[in-house]
């Protein structure tokens, strides 16, 4: 009997990983759309990884004029509510070149940033 209850328990783990997986692939489509919007006078974002589980975002991005790709981690992102607002505040934020990481320590970092009312269900 153990066995079987030990089969059920995976089966379960394995139906709600699958199913945080699809919830983070539809997240991170949603966000890169949303942030191509925002800075298409400056290039795309190409990747949005969001992983849900870990609270972590990885992000590749192409500039205008600039044949090499830049990448921006994120260790760790919280949700944080403010009345009916939402908020994601982000932290260990690295980026891949000088300024880069420069930027996202005066701009980024450990700064609340308010989400648009999808985005605050989809995470």
């Amino acid at each position: 009997m153990r066995i079987r209850g030990l089969e059920l328990i995976d089966a379960s783990t394995q139906l709600l990983t699958m199913f945080t997986a699809a919830k983070d692939s539809m997240a991170s489509s949603a966000a890169r759309a949303f942030v191509n919007q925002r800075i298409v006078r400056y290039g795309q974002l190409n990747e949005l990884r969001i992983d849900s589980r870990s609270k972590s975002i990885t992000a590749t991005g192409s500039l205008h004029g600039d044949g090499v790709p830049i990448t921006v981690h994120v260790a760790k992102y919280m949700i944080e509510d403010a009345g009916a607002k939402k908020f994601i505040r982000l932290t260990g934020c690295t980026g891949s070149r000088p300024w880069l990481q420069n930027l996202l320590a005066d701009f980024v970092e450990q700064r609340r940033i308010e989400l648009p009312a999808w985005a605050g269900a989809a995470f």
